[in-house]
């Protein structure tokens, strides 16, 4: 017995090293990636080391808002009643002179056509409870899409079908009811088949019966002509439920002609010779040949789109040609609201944004991932700073497209307030979250990055996000930066915020704009003008901080970013805010003190009054952690945050805690030396606690 049992203890030996061996190869990349900070020690390890077994349940009711926000759109019911949205420099405006914000997200894809009539005017109602005023619709007219806006298994694309339009009738009606306004694409994912008569569909067909038009609508005329087709038949379009055409819409305040779609820097490569696409190419090339004889270029270089120089050239040439002919004929059908041509996207540098000034607003959508607090802009680019250098001088700015990924991101819960805040410093005119679903809203639904509307960790701060961008908390920045580059910093280098430390460092303080130089080859790109007491960069790698910082406070004062702790913090009257690795020690701000043992978090406490917040007769808090699926389907599992919050705040208010779909609960707060002292054990099951 006693040798058998030495046995088995050698054999339990064995396979406990193989499996330490395979737990260590499984997790050399996180242990790598963290070895080297101190925060991240044995007893504070990283994310994907967490125990979560005392996490909360968290199913977010979903046919109701957790919080109600809806008085900020109270005055602007219907949408559209301050007349239709315009561009006026580096602004929106309405049509009665009051400035135009939006903080929105997407709807899209099944979502669209699979959401009952009911649901729609529920969703509409939530959305507004949630702070939003703007809605994009996407994904309307993707293949992938059955139904889209052309039917079930449509066999073209050359007419619009009547329930699917009715279907996006009613989603645009109950939002301009709710005061909610609208944009809307043009093309997204659209496939034409056979039937829709493309010239050289046969070259492009790859393996079924249909063909993307992206990259080839720019060589491609008929493809133009069918995007016309649709862009006449789709604003010409009479609402079943309002009796407006969409081309007389006010609460439509923007379209997107071609969504995610440049040959500057994505698609070109799919015009080329090896591509085997030789009635295409002939098509490229001799575009190609014709810019280059007209500038005195090299013939050879202007085709390869893949280099650097002549190619950006006549890539941005190629582009404004049909960007000039979409927005021509956009007009002529009388197009009133502000037109984006793509956007700016997939790290595209620099190059691909002279095209994008033929539009009336510069559009970009960016996806950030894991930490993204913790990137210094010394040495890497963060979300926001991929953003800031979209900004052109003299044009308004939208981010049509946002989020992180992939999912689910531990700390995406701090994106909504990073982004909020860095758009209210850089002056960006329209923020839409992808997505707020693209599945049909008739239940509860099952987790994904492509719709926030059940995700507990990222709703408990878009809220506060919405409040913080709608009411304008943070200020805009003191200080402009102005990048100019010349023709061959522009056309002939690789540059970008991954490249430029300027650009990084420079939108962590202040505002950052692009002003666009003169180029003979280019005689529709218009000069830019550098903003009146503009600080002007010339040099792409001049650093605006300190060689060793490890933080950068804005020149407005209010916020601070200090990476090497991956601490955020927003300190203005109205919203102050923390977020990041807030557990690492306490975080002292105006009116607020907030020391949680929880390790990653975001705490907000915000004036629902216009009240700075210590005079304010109603506060939020919002509390986001992290929350994790349990599997493909529902619930999440939410980690509580734990701790202390000090709010100073004038003396008589009652602390409640709201669970979404119940009535609220009043719970203890201490009021002692004119500061209430909250416990957050007592917020276990909500991310929402306010003081009224």
């Amino acid at each position: 017995m006693r040798s058998n049992n030495q046995g088995i203890y050698f054999l339990l030996i064995i396979l406990g090293v193989f499996f330490l061996g395979l737990a260590g190869w499984y997790f050399k990349d996180t242990l790598n990636f963290h070895k080297h900070d101190p925060r991240f020690s044995p007893q504070n390890e990283p994310f994907s080391f967490q125990d979560t077994s005392h996490w909360t349940l968290d199913n977010l009711a979903w046919q109701v808002a957790p919080v109600d926000l809806s008085f900020l759109n109270a005055n602007e019911k219907p949408a559209g009643r301050r007349g239709f949205v315009t561009a006026s420099g580096e602004s929106l405006v309405f049509a009665d002179g009051t400035s135009a914000r939006f903080w929105g997200a997407n709807i899209a894809a099944k979502a669209l056509f699979g959401t009952s009539r009911e649901n729609v005017k529920l969703q509409a109602r939530r959305m507004s409870a949630l702070g939003f005023n703007l809605i994009r619709i996407h994904h309307f007219d993707s293949p992938w899409v059955n139904p889209n806006i052309f039917g079930t298994n449509a066999v073209d694309t050359q007419s619009l079908n009547s329930t699917s339009m009715e279907k996006l009738d009613w989603w645009i009606k109950c939002l301009k009811d709710e005061g909610i306004y609208i944009w809307l694409d043009l093309h997204v994912q659209r496939a034409f088949t056979a039937a829709d008569h493309i010239y050289a569909f046969d070259e492009i067909r790859k393996g079924e019966n249909s063909v993307e038009l992206k990259g080839y609508n720019y060589v491609n005329l008929s493809m133009q002509r069918a995007m016309k087709r649709f862009n006449e038949a789709y604003l010409k379009h009479v609402n079943a439920y309002t009796g407006v055409a969409n081309i007389n819409e006010p609460a439509i305040m923007a379209l997107l002609i071609t969504n995610e779609n440049d040959v500057t820097n994505h698609f070109g490569s799919l015009l080329l010779a090896d591509k085997n696409v030789p009635l295409h190419n002939q098509l490229y090339m001799d575009l190609a040949k014709s810019f280059a004889k007209s500038n005195n270029l090299s013939a050879d270089k202007t085709w390869r789109s893949w280099e650097l120089g002549p190619s950006k050239l006549f890539l941005n040439d190629l582009e404004h040609r049909f960007n000039s002919e979409m927005i021509s004929h956009l007009r002529g059908l009388g197009a009133r609201v502000p037109i984006a041509t793509t956007s700016i996207w997939g790290d595209d540098p620099l190059y691909s944004l002279p095209s994008l000034t033929d539009g009336d607003i510069i559009d970009a959508h960016v996806y950030g991932e894991i930490r993204e607090l913790d990137k210094s802009p010394l040495t890497r680019s963060s979300m926001v700073n991929w953003l800031s250098m979209a900004q052109v001088a003299g044009k308004p700015m939208s981010v049509s497209e946002w989020n992180v990924s992939p999912f689910p991101v531990p700390d995406r819960h701090s994106s909504p307030l990073y982004i909020a805040s860095a758009a209210r410093l850089q002056g960006w005119d329209a923020v839409m979250l992808y997505a707020y679903a693209q599945e049909p809203l008739n239940g509860a639904g099952k987790p994904s990055n492509w719709q926030v509307f059940n995700d507990p960790a990222l709703m408990a701060t878009l809220p506060a996000a919405a409040l913080l961008y709608r009411q304008g908390h943070v200020k805009e920045a003191n200080t402009t930066y102005a990048l100019v580059p010349d023709r061959e910093q522009l056309f002939y280098q690789l540059n970008s915020p991954e490249t430029s430390i300027a650009a990084r460092t420079a939108s962590e303080k202040g505002k950052l704009v692009v002003v666009m130089p003169e180029i003979p080859e280019l005689p529709w790109l218009k000069k830019g003008e550098i903003p009146i007491g503009a600080k002007v960069i010339l040099k792409l790698n001049q650093s605006m901080l300190a060689e060793h910082a490890t933080e950068v406070i804005s020149d407005t004062g209010e916020i601070r970013r200090n990476w090497a702790k991956g601490i955020y913090t927003i300190n203005t009257f109205r919203t102050q805010a923390a977020m990041g690795w807030l557990g690492l020690e306490p975080i002292t701000l105006q009116d607020v003190k907030i020391d949680i043992t929880t390790r990653n978090a975001s705490v907000a406490v915000q004036s629902l009054d216009g009240a700075p917040i210590n005079q304010s007769s109603n506060l939020m808090i919002s509390l986001g952690g992290q929350g994790i699926p349990t599997g493909s389907t529902l619930p999440f599992r939410s980690e509580p945050i734990l701790g202390q919050l000090k709010v100073t705040a004038r003396k008589g208010l009652k602390l409640y805690k709201k669970v979404a779909g119940q009535k609220e609960i009043e719970i203890p707060a201490v009021y002692n030396n004119g500061k209430y002292n909250i416990n957050l054990k007592e917020s276990s099951g909500t991310s929402w606690l306010y003081l009224r």
